[in-house]
């Protein structure tokens, strides 16, 4: 702690010659010091290193109000609250003021008339800063009192006039004063409530029951909301939107190593995970399902496919991995194609069809994953590269894989079929069975998605022919 966060009086602010900045310039002075120093101002976003995150430091720079537009799973709202890292540590404040004001400049009936009474010696004390950061989810049934204020009238019953400033109760922006105050969903706010809003984003102040109370709040303002519901359904007040200097547009990963960086960062951790192991190209499965539904035509684009898409298929995925490590007794939990079925739980719920039809959210899945292994297989192999394996099912071999199947019966299936343990080796050099496994069920799985083998779907697994 600081001389000066040890202050306890205006007295000992002063003599420090501590300096109480607005929150836009405070922002704006740690974003120029971290770039300077080649510090990460947005820790744990992924894939908007090019796009977004400049937008938004120019928007910091330039001390502009804020709106990102973007559908969900889109990281606004982590974007959001990290801008809570660019406050101060803590600053001082009049004790006990409800709207945390600035000690040398109160605002309020009840700080400036005790700074009067008091003098240099009026109490202060320190706000840290994630209490200066206050996020409301916009819902219609949000009033003016829950954002601006209103009367209290317990302070009527206690003696004071209607008309005394003393009797208003603060609502969450005054209460945000000095600090971020974050909307999300914005078009979901009564339009009388954003027209509230114009004064507070224009000219720094608020009104409350017709008061004539000029409360010149400093608060740095951000909302959310989906593209379509800003733009093109009328939602948003005109003059509301000429407030917000920048409108800046989230996406989603435009890269799937950005998919999975983001499926690795926010899946579900477990301490007793040391004997996991995830193939790549499994993880890049994942992401390219996810990837692919965001292009089809049977799901609702408007909607979204959220990257919780991917996290949450990627949990199940672990999760039937790892039992099927405790039925079996094996060493080693590993995933492979065949537990890509039992995603359809968690994808089902977060993808909105186009259509409605019992059974359609499966087949809508099965189609995706199978056009998903398909596209990743055929970045790790040229299936004419893979003519001896095509070869030795020809003669009459014949495979059977399952997500039940023992993992320890793979290594034989690898030395009976011709050039199987070659195009094994081309994915991963790890020799232990439940990896092997894996490997296997990737490639005869792609061999048939190429036509080049037939399969018969079994309640037991695949069986895989020519």
């Amino acid at each position: 702690m600081t001389s000066a966060t040890q202050a306890k009086t205006i007295a000992e602010l002063r003599a420090n010659n501590y300096q109480v900045i607005p929150v836009r310039e405070e922002m704006r002075n740690n974003l120029i010091a971290q770039i300077r120093a080649e510090q990460i101002v947005f820790p744990g976003i992924i894939g908007f290193d090019e796009t977004v995150i400049p937008q938004l430091e120019n928007a910091i720079l330039a001390g502009q109000d804020v709106i990102l537009l973007g559908e969900r799973g889109q990281a606004k709202s982590r974007i959001i609250r990290s801008l809570v890292n660019l406050l101060d540590e803590a600053i001082p404040k009049i004790a006990g003021c409800e709207i945390n004001d600035n000690p040398y400049k109160p605002i309020c009936r009840v700080c400036r008339d005790k700074v009067a009474e008091q003098g240099d010696e009026t109490e202060i004390e320190w706000l840290f800063r994630e209490d200066r950061y206050s996020e409301k989810l916009a819902t219609p049934d949000i009033s003016i009192a829950d954002l601006i204020g209103e009367i209290d009238p317990i302070k009527v019953a206690e003696g004071h006039y209607l008309s005394d400033e003393l009797v208003i109760h603060y609502g969450l922006i005054p209460r945000t004063n000095r600090g971020i105050f974050c909307i999300n969903e914005l078009p979901d706010l009564a339009e009388r409530i954003q027209v509230g809003m114009f004064n507070l984003m224009e000219e720094r102040d608020v009104q409350i029951k017709g008061y004539r109370i000029r409360l010149p709040l400093d608060v740095y303002v951000v909302s959310t909301a989906n593209p379509e519901d800003y733009t093109n359904r009328g939602r948003i007040v005109t003059p509301l939107k000429d407030r917000y200097g920048s409108q800046i547009h989230t996406h989603y990963p435009k890269k799937i190593e950005d998919e999975i960086a983001i499926m690795e960062q926010e899946r579900t951790r477990f301490p007793d995970e040391e004997n996991l192991v995830v193939p790549n190209y499994i993880k890049e499965i994942l992401a390219e399902i996810t990837i692919q539904a965001r292009q089809s035509s049977e799901i609702n684009q408007r909607s979204g496919v959220s990257v919780r898409v991917s996290i949450s298929n990627y949990e199940t995925l672990l999760g039937n991995a790892l039992r099927r490590a405790i039925r079996h007794g094996d060493t080693w939990t590993c995933p492979r194609t065949s537990d890509l079925s039992y995603i359809v739980a968690s994808f089902a719920g977060k993808i909105e069809l186009e259509t409605f039809e019992e059974g359609r959210e499966s087949r809508v899945t099965d189609d995706l994953t199978r056009r998903a292994v398909l596209r990743i297989f055929d970045g790790y192999f040229d299936v004419n590269d893979l003519e001896t394996v095509v070869t030795a099912f020809d003669l009459g071999q014949t495979a059977e894989t399952g997500n039940e199947k023992l993992a320890s019966e793979y290594p034989a299936l690898i030395a009976q079929v011709d050039g199987l343990a070659a195009a094994v080796k081309h994915l991963t050099d790890d020799q232990r069975p439940e990896v092997l496994a894996s490997a296997v069920e990737f490639v005869l799985e792609g061999l048939h998605l190429n036509r080049r083998l037939n399969c018969e779907r079994t309640p037991a697994g695949s069986l895989y022919r020519r």
